[in-house]
């Protein structure tokens, strides 16, 4: 066995585990070979983005079996992310103790350090999130009531069949409008409310629906009204309330980085009867945006002149979004629960940090969730080391490191690449941001997740030849197969399940606008549905998936293992993607409920059959406290 004098994620090296709050003191300790004669060993420590450094002495605390031990305790007394490793002197020799990945060290002479997150003291998320499951829904897709659409644009193309596949081919300007639409409305949202509360959900996330003219309304043209498409703000309140008799709160989708140019703020189209930007020098929202040469040449999302980026930083609009009368504030009043902020690496420190001050001061239990595809504690952007979970900007994020290993490993990696991808935001993440992780499967960004699994590798191809690619019978059965698995893992690590419209009914598709299809009422893949159903009885009143630990038990090749643990309540989790069937041994006391989800495991040969999944229960006559996991 490899010799580690060091594991961060090991209490007994670091006590406590992972992330901490400023003015609570850690304890490190270290193993050294004694015949490598040390006299002196000191944590090195600094804080990121200062360029001085501390040393700590360590203390000799003891030896056995030829090591040595030392130690000393740290108290971090301001937020921000820190690193460190321990400088040995021994025999005239430096060296030092750094990290080689996966939170273990070696004794060389590496420099590479270890992160230390250190969170606002007093940092606090909402409860209501933690345990629950999120629904995701692009919402002129899910459902159509079918009742009358008031005060529409006459410029959008409306589909009659709720089946046909949407736009894609670019239009004889070959420009692709995103102008067609199915009419699905938030009247539709409450009509199967009963459905989506079936499926355990305790959270809607609604993609944008204030209005704007495309069918993904990430071009907002006025955030004081509803999409008419998809109703009105008495439409909004009354799904809210319906919704709440569900136990279900809704979260909205702010797109506050950028506008649409066809809107009252910029109106470059000429829409709306008010000087935009665009029009005028003297538009009250002149200096929201950034010309570079007024009016044609102005920044604007990724390049697209359709997307005028606006200034975060300029006072009017701050007050505009976050002001007593501003946005955020007025649609929690009509009923929502809290906001997911669109790229929200875009969106400066102060302006996140403004926002969080208003929704908190209105509701502290509003979340905040952020649009962030890496490890959210170490992100840069723009040059600049972000602070997204430090405790002043966001409650968590969207957690896109997750989806990803989750699927690398359904797809065939090692099984200990998706832990060691858990063990590092576990431990880069405070605890109250990991336990309302937003993990998803499938975005409205994303491939659908059984073509992800199961499809054709898109590459670099564009639309045309997604078009052409369906799935095969074959393909389908084993990418429902595989999703069976995958969603056995989603719905079970640290973090909320979030559930995009469609997924549990089977739909496939490559990513936008075949992501996007309508809800495949009565062609659901209903079997599948109850997977889901199932999947989301299994986290009621199951203590351990609200913020239980993580305890990882195996991870060989294909087999995955691992517990999730709240004092005498526990789950285990068995995955065996592999292409053979694997005997286990597992311990007295572990039972199979009527309502925990999963197949494939023989009781009599204690085998797990290829490519199946099965949860277990800890007997209540054997639970005993179980200490160990982070």
């Amino acid at each position: 066995m490899e010799f580690v004098p060091y594991d961060s994620r090991d209490k007994k090296y670091k006590n406590p585990f992972g992330a901490v709050a400023q003015g609570e003191k850690i304890h490190f300790k270290v193993k050294l070979p004694r015949d490598i004669k040390c006299n002196s060993c000191k944590l090195f420590i600094c804080r990121d983005g200062h360029y001085t450094d501390e040393r700590y002495e360590m203390f000799w605390c003891g030896e056995k079996n030829g090591y040595e031990w030392w130690e000393c305790h740290y108290t971090p007394e301001k937020p921000g992310l820190y690193w460190y490793r321990f400088d040995i002197r021994a025999s005239d020799r430096f060296m030092t103790v750094s990290l080689r990945d996966n939170g273990k060290g070696y004794i060389g002479d590496g420099l590479n350090c270890w992160q230390l997150t250190v969170y606002k003291a007093g940092f606090k998320t909402p409860n209501w999130l933690s345990g629950g499951i999120i629904y995701q829904i692009f919402p002129d897709r899910f459902n159509n009531s079918k009742e009358k659409k008031n005060n529409v644009s006459n410029d959008r193309i409306m589909h009659n069949n709720w089946r046909d596949d949407p736009v894609w081919k670019p239009d004889e300007d070959g420009i692709v409008r995103n102008n067609d639409y199915f009419g699905g409305d938030l009247k539709g949202i409450q009509d199967r409310l009963d459905y989506i509360a079936k499926l355990g959900v305790t959270c809607i996330y609604l993609n944008p629906i204030f209005e704007a003219h495309s069918n993904h309304r990430y071009n907002t043209a006025d955030y004081n009204k509803i999409d008419p498409l998809l109703g009105d703000k008495k439409d909004f309140n009354m799904l809210c309330k319906k919704a709440e008799e569900y136990g279900i709160k809704i979260i909205l989708d702010g797109v506050f980085s950028h506008t649409g140019s066809d809107s009252i703020y910029f109106n470059r189209e000429g829409r709306y009867p008010t000087l935009g930007a665009y029009n005028s020098m003297q538009s009250p929202y002149f200096n929201w945006y950034k010309f570079n040469n007024w009016p044609d040449q102005y920044e604007s999302w990724w390049g697209f002149d359709t997307l005028p980026d606006v200034d975060e930083n300029c006072p009017e609009y701050l007050d505009f979004i976050t002001g007593k009368e501003g946005i955020a504030l007025k649609w929690l009043s009509r009923g929502s629960s809290g906001w997911r902020l669109d790229v929200a690496d875009e969106l400066p420190n102060g302006f996140l940090e403004k926002f969080r001050k208003a929704v908190k001061q209105y509701d502290p239990d509003a979340v905040i969730i952020g649009e962030v595809w890496e490890d959210a504690s170490n992100k840069i952007s723009y040059h600049q080391r972000r602070k997204f979970l430090l405790g002043g900007q966001l409650d968590s994020v969207m957690n896109y490191p997750f989806r990803r290993a989750i699927i690398d490993y359904i797809k065939g990696g090692p099984a200990i690449n998706l832990v060691n991808t858990v063990m590092s935001i576990l431990e880069n993440y405070p605890p109250q941001c990991t336990r309302i992780l937003m993990n998803s499967l499938g975005t409205h960004d994303t491939d659908r997740i059984i073509t992800a699994i199961a499809g054709e590798d898109k590459g670099n191809n564009g639309r045309e030849w997604q078009a052409e690619r369906t799935l095969t019978k074959s393909q389908y059965k084993y990418g429902v197969n595989m999703l069976k698995l995958a969603s056995m893992i989603q719905y079970t690590l640290p973090g909320v399940p979030a559930l995009y419209y469609g997924d549990e009914a089977g739909m496939t598709g490559y990513s936008d606008p075949f992501n996007r299809k309508t809800y495949p009422w009565g062609m659901e893949d209903k079997e599948l549905v109850e997977w889901f159903k199932n999947l989301g009885k299994v986290r009621i009143n199951a203590p351990e998936f609200i913020d239980g630990k993580f305890v990882p038990l195996c991870a060989d090749n294909g087999l995955l293992i691992y517990m999730r643990v709240k004092g005498k309540s526990a789950s285990m989790i068995i995955v065996n993607r592999s292409d053979r069937d694997r005997k286990i041994e597992l311990p007295s006391g572990w039972i199979i409920k009527e309502e925990a989800a999963g197949f494939g495991y023989i009781y009599e040969k204690s085998i797990i059959s290829s490519k199946s999944c099965i949860l277990l229960k800890l007997c209540a006559k054997k639970n005993k406290n179980i200490k160990a996991g982070v």
